[in-house]
């Protein structure tokens, strides 16, 4: 399966990163356990992880970080 996008943001009410996966009209929302500081790098990388574990192709959707 592939996402239609994936964007990864900072949520200030969980005070934690979030994945939110779009597939078609669904929508998946996970928190990922990286510090407010990390890099770019890492964020990408906790995305590609959490579409594996979700079921998702991890190479196929556009990865949108959001500071």
């Amino acid at each position: 399966m592939r996402a239609d996008a994936v964007e990864v943001s900072w949520d200030p009410e969980e005070s934690s990163w979030m994945v939110r996966i779009e597939a078609g009209e669904q929508v998946i929302r996970r928190h990922c356990k990286l510090p407010r500081t990390a890099d770019e790098d890492d964020l990408l990388l906790a995305a590609q992880q959490t579409l594996a574990d979700e079921g998702y192709e991890p190479d196929g959707a556009p990865v949108s970080v959001i500071h």
